[in-house]
């Protein structure tokens, strides 16, 4: 499919957060024939402005040629397809179901089988990346289920993602994939706050620090759109610590699952829980561990107010 015929086939999209909002965003603005139901309904209204369909129930994405998902939590994904008055529960059901949410394997196969009852086809497609990300067409995609299924989502994806697309196989394997890389993105968070405490409190401003960090072999796109919040002390949400707490229980229990010793792993979750224990919990980035990192080690961070590049500006 040519992204000249991305509007040949009509599309579905549910939930407008943080993430969801973004993505359809981008559907809308290519010219897809997308449809949005969000819980509350004036969070998607504003994308009827770049040529999407706001709908008010679910049940109006049933005869759309694929519906998207982008939900926080298995149970949201299972009210918003199975629930009363949700997608599946009239007679008319759509062809294929891509969901892009963060869940288990074990929820992903239960929804793959129930959807394959009414005949819908399945693709499970978690990302990588937070909404501005998304907006700077810098997100990254990764899928499982059938391929030729994938192949015909895949041109709605390319738009979605924009940084890259990643088939890895059949069934669930997408979602090994996503939880895999969120474990990292938790160890990752909690090294590099103790390593940028470590520095500041031998000497080295934040902002010095990361700015090598990121120019380095060890910088990444995530370092670079996390400095300008640590040198400034903006923990604006992007993705909750209970969230990231959710992923990291996914991963270690994957890890029991399988007799994978993730000491490591282990570690940096139960320092994410300590940190939500003095308040970081919700309404904030899960990266505010740097703050707790810094507090336990006796130092007050404050702001630097030094303007820095977070890697995301459009190129």
């Amino acid at each position: 499919m040519a992204a000249t015929d991305l509007d040949t086939l009509t599309l579905g999209w549910i939930g407008a957060g943080r993430m969801g909002y973004p993505m359809a965003d981008r559907l809308a603005l290519a010219g897809c024939d997308v449809a949005v139901w969000n819980r509350t309904r004036s969070k998607a209204e504003p994308l009827a402005a770049h040529g999407a369909t706001v709908v008010g129930e679910l049940t109006e994405l049933a005869d759309r040629d694929i519906v998207f998902s982008m939900v926080a939590t298995e149970d949201d994904l299972r009210h918003v397809l199975f629930g009363d008055n949700g997608v599946m529960s009239g007679e008319a059901a759509p062809k294929i179901h891509v969901d892009c949410s963060s869940i288990s394997a074990d929820v992903s196969a239960e929804i793959r089988a129930l959807l394959a009852e009414r005949g819908t086809r399945y693709i499970a497609a978690p990302v990588s990346g937070n909404g501005k990300c998304v907006k700077a067409g810098k997100l990254s995609v990764v899928s499982s289920g059938p391929e030729d299924i994938f192949q015909q989502v895949r041109p709605y994806l390319e738009v979605i993602g924009g940084h890259g697309v990643t088939y890895v196989g059949e069934g669930e394997l997408s979602r090994i994939v996503k939880i895999c890389h969120n474990v990292f993105l938790g160890v990752a968070t909690q090294s590099l706050s103790e390593l940028t405490v470590l520095a500041q409190k031998s000497g080295v401003p934040r902002h010095a620090f990361l700015d090598f960090m990121n120019k380095s072999v060890m910088g990444s796109v995530f370092s670079r759109y996390k400095t300008p919040g640590w040198v400034n002390l903006d923990f604006s949400v992007t993705f909750t610590p209970e969230l990231m707490r959710k992923d990291m229980d996914l991963g270690l229990a994957l890890g029991r699952k399988h007799e994978v010793p993730m000491n490591t792993a282990a570690c940096a979750r139960d320092i994410m829980q300590a940190s939500m224990g003095h308040g970081n919990r919700v309404d904030v980035d899960f990266s505010i561990v740097l703050d707790y990192v810094a507090k336990s080690s006796g130092l007050t961070l404050e702001p630097e107010n030094v303007a820095v590049a977070s890697g995301l500006e459009a190129d």
